[in-house]
């Protein structure tokens, strides 16, 4: 004869054997259930996106930043965000890095004089002359044509510093 109990995880009403629940079996409506009731581990909050994922007592144990992430996309998104410039294990002091840091902070790739946008042409252009100095605000997109105006004519120099102002 069928016993109706009601499952410890989901409170669903299911159907079980009474000599199940004699054994201590019965307790579950379904594997999935089961497979919950099994976990040591917690749901944690995404650190990127705030999207709930299980975490086991191994993995809870074994984060050096003691962030959480749910999926491996999460995780490099932040990594190459966290990790760049000086703590990037690979830096090495930085001197052709101006590029990434005008496309990390997501400047389009236009002239700031004539507007062109091949970016076959682009170059970056240090406004202070200091190729060392990759402050975003010393930054700024030039063609190869206009970069070189800027370099050698006066009025190139003034027609940048008018446009910037």
């Amino acid at each position: 004869m069928p016993l109706i109990k009601k499952c410890e995880i989901c409170n669903k009403r299911f159907q079980t054997k009474l000599s199940y629940v004699v054994n201590g079996q019965g307790r579950f409506c379904s594997v999935k259930c089961r497979g919950i009731s099994l976990r040591k581990g917690k749901e944690i909050k995404c650190f990127l996106c705030g999207k709930l994922s299980y975490k086991s007592k191994v993995n809870l144990s074994r984060s050096k930043s003691g962030k959480f992430f749910c999926s491996k996309s999460c995780q490099t998104k932040w990594r190459n965000q966290e990790f760049i410039g000086p703590k990037h294990a690979n830096w090495n002091g930085g001197r052709s890095s101006y590029k990434s840091v005008l496309s990390r902070n997501k400047v389009s790739k236009v002239c700031k004089l004539c507007g062109n946008n091949d970016e076959r042409v682009m170059a970056v252009h240090h406004l202070d002359k200091n190729r060392y100095n990759n402050n975003i605000e010393n930054l700024v997109w030039l063609c190869h044509n206009c970069h070189h105006l800027v370099h050698h004519y006066k009025e190139g120099r003034d027609k940048l510093m008018a446009v910037l102002v």
